[in-house]
């Protein structure tokens, strides 16, 4: 049966159609630069890249270490598949619950897109004085513990590279950047990571990686609290607690 002739409405927004257009052509054909963008929708390099920043930050696409775009999580569950996302989401959310009963401090579930850090599960501790959900929020990744422990996978070229187009983070060849991946290369070694009071004043958190099979850093659980709960001494007790959940989350995406 032929399809019905579609007309383009009147009050079309040029920008929202780009987008539109641009989302399309991630399901339907798979990965694209923004040179590549910018020539298929004949705009600007910089309008490319705004655009396909936007679908980044809404999970329509994800940027890879050589700034290539990918469809992303959002295209990947309409083309009706489980996307990595979900399945860490649904498999994160009992260990999350049992770690909060455990701890008594709110838990959460981090992945990285680009530069940015996105809290995919959250689950509140039941004290008065609480960090609240931070399920949906997204952050620079280098001001979150969870982020800084994806950030730490990547070689030194390619985290020059992610910040070189990015506003997330510091430049490239700045003061703040050379301590960045010194911090970075700290979490690595540790295998965890602390943020108090980086992304938000007030709030302190530690995060542990969760790995693939291959070793690789996935995504992110982590413990978030008022800073006036944090006391360094129980860190090595929050690390342990963390790590488990992180061990018990890996086995369930294998099983």
């Amino acid at each position: 049966m032929d399809q019905p002739q579609r007309t383009a409405p009147p009050y079309a927004i040029r920008s929202v159609d780009h987008a539109l257009r641009l989302a399309s052509m991630l399901q339907l054909e798979g990965a694209l630069t923004v040179s590549e963008a910018a020539e298929r929708l004949d705009v600007a390099r910089s309008t490319a890249h705004r655009l396909m920043s936007m679908l980044v930050y809404r999970d329509f696409a994800t940027q890879d270490a050589h700034r290539t775009y990918h469809p992303g999580p959002i295209l990947e569950l309409a083309a009706h598949t489980r996307s990595l996302t979900s399945q860490l989401r649904s498999v994160a959310l009992p260990h999350l619950e049992a770690l909060v009963r455990r701890v008594d401090e709110s838990a959460n579930m981090t992945i990285r897109t680009g530069a940015l850090a996105r809290f995919i599960a959250s689950v509140e501790c039941s004290q008065a004085l609480r960090v609240g959900s931070r399920e949906g929020m997204v952050f620079p990744a280098h001001e979150t513990s969870g982020g800084r422990l994806l950030l730490a996978e990547l070689a030194s070229h390619e985290l020059a590279a992610l910040y070189e187009d990015s506003d997330a983070g510091p430049r490239p060849g700045t003061a703040a950047f050379g301590r960045l991946q010194v911090d970075l290369r700290r979490a690595r070694r540790q295998g965890f990571a602390v943020n108090d009071g980086r992304s938000e004043r007030g709030v302190s958190a530690i995060g542990v990686p969760i790995k693939d099979p291959e070793g690789m850093s996935i995504a992110a659980v982590s413990i978030s609290m008022p800073s006036v709960r944090y006391v360094r001494t129980e860190l090595p007790s929050w690390v342990a607690r963390l790590t488990a959940v992180a061990r018990a989350v890996e086995a369930d995406l294998v099983n």
